[in-house]
């Protein structure tokens, strides 16, 4: 009997690439207006943004960073938080060019899966709001029911966001070969190793690296975001 193909997977980055903006910068903003992070935090987010757009910041310190924001409250004392977080700043800023994209694959039948180097706090309710069914961020640890501001596990950022993919392919019962007829959109040079990887790479409002890249190997080029605000 021969097994049926695996489904074919639609796989999306968030940030600049169907979110007009950085969701952890974002967020950094939002707990400061709010006065639940001390003001100091504003300098290091800035600067850990510059280093990101200039690949000088490893995946590690760049989540950990955003990790220790949340130490000391349970996921039930955030979950208020994350829901004016959606409202005030993520809707506004999904264009519905994003959620068009979104709902084409699943109209095509294909698995749609956000995987985002943003943790799973940032990022979960945005995956929901789109339309996602399956999300693939940074995971936090909590001990005794609390954030202990550390990272779980390898970051979904750089490498380890093929990584994470192909564990989460493992996990699915599907073959590694399933990349092979994946689309992947992206806007970030930092996406290079999955972008490589799948069958049917998009680089969407590509950085300039990323473009070059795109360019050089014969990738569709998509503009979702339209006039972007600038990036993080």
């Amino acid at each position: 009997m021969i097994s049926p193909p695996p489904p074919k997977l639609a796989l999306f980055d968030l940030d600049h690439t169907l979110l007009d903006g950085d969701g952890d910068d974002l967020w950094c903003r939002f707990l400061l207006r709010h006065a639940l992070v001390p003001a100091e935090a504003q300098a290091r987010n800035e600067q850990l943004c510059a280093d990101y757009r200039a690949g000088q910041v490893s995946a590690q310190a760049f989540s950990a960073f955003y990790a220790r924001l949340l130490a000391g409250r349970s996921p039930a004392q955030w979950s208020p938080w994350q829901d004016r977080f959606l409202a005030e700043e993520i809707r506004p800023r999904l264009p519905p060019a994003a959620y068009d994209l979104v709902a084409s694959h699943r109209a095509a039948g294909h698995t749609v899966v956000l995987t985002t180097a943003s943790n799973r706090v940032i990022a979960e309710r945005t995956a929901v709001e789109l339309g996602f069914s399956h999300c693939l961020a940074t995971e936090l640890a909590l001990v005794d029911g609390i954030f202990s501001g550390e990272v779980e596990g390898i970051p979904n950022m750089r490498a380890g966001k093929l990584q994470r993919m192909q564990t989460w392919l493992a996990r699915q019962g599907l073959p590694a070969s399933a990349l092979a007829s994946a689309f992947f959109y992206s806007d970030s040079i930092n996406d290079l190793p999955l972008l490589s990887e799948v069958g049917q790479p998009v680089a969407v409002n590509p950085d300039a690296r990323l473009l070059q890249h795109a360019l050089a190997h014969g990738w569709r080029v998509l503009d979702v975001l339209g006039a972007a605000q600038p990036r993080c």
